[in-house]
């Protein structure tokens, strides 16, 4: 038995597919054998125009013409003599391995197409990466997996898995998410909630003590991954997953019902989603609308930058579905962990604290302005907020109103309709805008607080890492003090306050942010209907007079025991 961190409910078995690391490292060597060299790169692109032209068949089956239109566009390159014979030129007349002189050429075709002014020719750039990096791996002998295309049910095992590797999966397959590293705020765990598959992160040793077809069974509730186990073992998880989705049915009661405390307040519960697909559990749910769409999936789907038409299209899709029930869609918030092949950003020695969300947009202004004409456009078809992510500044704030206006302006003067009445809101996730809310609060509709990265910037704690994340705690008593001091701050100038981070469905803060006085909750769209049930059995007097002991409170471990002693409802 192996343990770890419980981060998304749900009792899975099956077998294990591993994940190995994505990234690809190119040695420069020399060679004597010349021939059998050109032979090995021969083979390896042959290799990769078998597995396209599956893939292009398995595409066209699966999504139609459209769709498989790219993979035929890959089989080109691979028939492009200045490209491929180039490499072979190379290998021969500096006598080098095949994959660092096709590197070398794959890097020279890249820089042109990414420094010419057509965008389709840019674009090219992508497909020259993705077709490259099929030899590559051949060449390497890489055991690289197509998530987007598994074959059967598996439980995914990985070191850890990327933003962008989840979001191309297969999500039909993928029955549980295994890690060896994160939190409960990780990507993977934000993913797993979303998506409704149970998952454990940071559990140690994991890659050492699993390999391919492993069959493992796993608690997401209590952290517990049992590899290989026997069937007394197996018999008992069944009853565990039954007695699981039996209290899953019960909650369904709730569908229908107001969010309403015993004394009448009404209160907000809307879901998270990451793509239009999202909609469907967010609405088997009951969620009251969208409080956190993150659009930077949008952008890792694909291996160049989405147009505004497609941006267009994916959001059109939910505030038309939802329609009118609000959607806050976050503008792109990528940097950090979440990082996008086509676009290149320098190693930085701190990513979380460097160029990300809100200052690259600002830098790159005409990917912001995109996404912007984008989201007004959209904004006729439903209930749409646009929030800002990581405003650190008031001045940041106004840059970023600017380039929304600069968009609206591009639109009327092409006479393109766009909403001409939505609420623009900001995202409290920076101590910093936590400590001049009073001053941001003048400038916005909303603020939506982002508990994930203000309590990993209020505690400096990476929230990744699983060696300290006793120390990542929404209790923290300077979490809770600058959680209320932005929601007093809000209501002073009379704006709307919600939470979109992890801790908004958490049972045991619930109580407390209902306290201070939180108007809205957004969570994974699992979490609904448990925290309805929780919320109509509380009474605002009550839940004001806990806050305000809890605000007392010198520790986070005084604030849990507390916590635990006062939350009577079934867990």
């Amino acid at each position: 038995m192996l343990r770890g961190i419980n981060v998304s409910s749900g009792i899975a078995f099956g077998n294990i597919l591993m994940v190995e690391s994505s990234e690809i490292k190119i040695e420069k060597k020399k060679i004597e054998d010349i021939e059998a060299e050109v032979l090995r790169f021969s083979e390896a692109v042959e290799k990769s125009r078998e597995e396209l032209n599956k893939v292009k068949e398995k595409a066209l089956k699966d999504f139609g013409e459209d769709k498989a239109q790219i993979f035929e566009t890959y089989l080109l390159i691979l028939d492009d003599p200045e490209f491929i014979d180039a490499a072979i030129s190379k290998i021969k007349d500096e006598k080098v391995n095949a994959e660092y002189a096709f590197a070398e050429i794959r890097d020279s075709f890249i820089t042109i197409l990414e420094s010419m002014d057509d965008s389709y020719m840019r674009e090219r750039a992508a497909d020259i990466k993705d077709v490259s990096n099929r030899i590559l791996r051949y060449l390497l002998n890489l055991n690289y997996i197509d998530l987007s295309s598994l074959e059967s049910d598996v439980i995914l095992a990985a070191h850890d898995l990327t933003p962008s590797e989840t979001a191309v999966m297969d999500k039909k397959r993928v029955l549980g998410f295994l890690t060896e590293i994160g939190g409960k705020t990780s990507h993977t765990a934000i993913m797993a909630r979303s998506l409704e598959i149970p998952a454990v992160v940071g559990v140690k040793n994991l890659t050492k003590n699993l390999k391919n077809g492993d069959y493992v069974v796993f608690n997401g509730e209590t952290g517990e991954v049992i590899i290989n186990p026997d069937n007394n073992t197996i018999e008992g998880y069944k009853k565990l997953k039954n007695d699981y989705e039996k209290k899953n049915k019960q909650l369904k009661v709730f569908i229908g019902k107001e969010t309403k405390t015993l004394d009448g307040k009404h209160i907000e519960l809307v879901s998270n989603i990451g793509t239009p697909k999202d909609l469907d559990t967010l609405i088997k749910n009951d969620a009251e609308g969208v409080g956190l769409y993150r659009t930077e999936f949008l952008y890792m789907q694909g291996e160049s930058e989405p147009t505004e038409e497609e941006q267009f299209e994916a959001y059109k899709t939910v505030l038309e579905k939802l329609n009118p029930k609000p959607v806050v869609i976050r503008t792109l918030d990528i940097g950090g962990d979440k990082k996008l092949d086509y676009l290149k950003i320098d190693e930085e020695m701190n990513p979380f604290l460097g160029y990300r969300a809100i200052r690259l947009c600002l830098d790159k202004k005409e990917i912001f302005k995109i996404q912007l004409r984008a989201l007004l456009r959209a904004g006729v078809y439903g209930n749409l907020k646009i929030m800002f992510p990581m405003i650190s500044s008031l001045q940041e704030l106004i840059n970023a109103k600017a380039v929304l206006n600069e968009a609206k302006e591009e639109l009327e003067k092409e006479n393109i309709s766009y909403s001409k009445n939505i609420e623009i809101g900001m995202m409290i996730e920076v101590p910093s805008a936590a400590i001049i809310s009073d001053i941001l609060a003048k400038h916005v509709d909303f603020f939506s607080i982002g508990t994930n990265d203000l309590i990993q910037y209020t505690c400096a704690v990476d929230r990744m890492n699983e060696k300290i994340s006793h120390l990542y705690s929404q209790f923290n008593p300077a979490v809770l003090r600058l959680i209320k001091l932005v929601i007093d701050n809000a209501h002073k100038e009379g704006k709307w306050v919600g939470m979109c981070g992890e801790a908004a469905g958490d049972k045991k803060m619930i109580p407390i942010l209902l306290g201070f006085g939180l108007d809205e909750f957004s969570m994974s769209s699992s979490s609904i209907l448990p925290a309805r049930r929780l919320i109509n059995s509380l009474n605002m007097n009550e839940a004001k007079s806990l806050s305000d002991k809890v605000l007392e409170m010198q520790t986070d471990a005084e604030i849990i025991e507390f916590m635990n002693l006062n939350l009577k409802v079934e867990s």
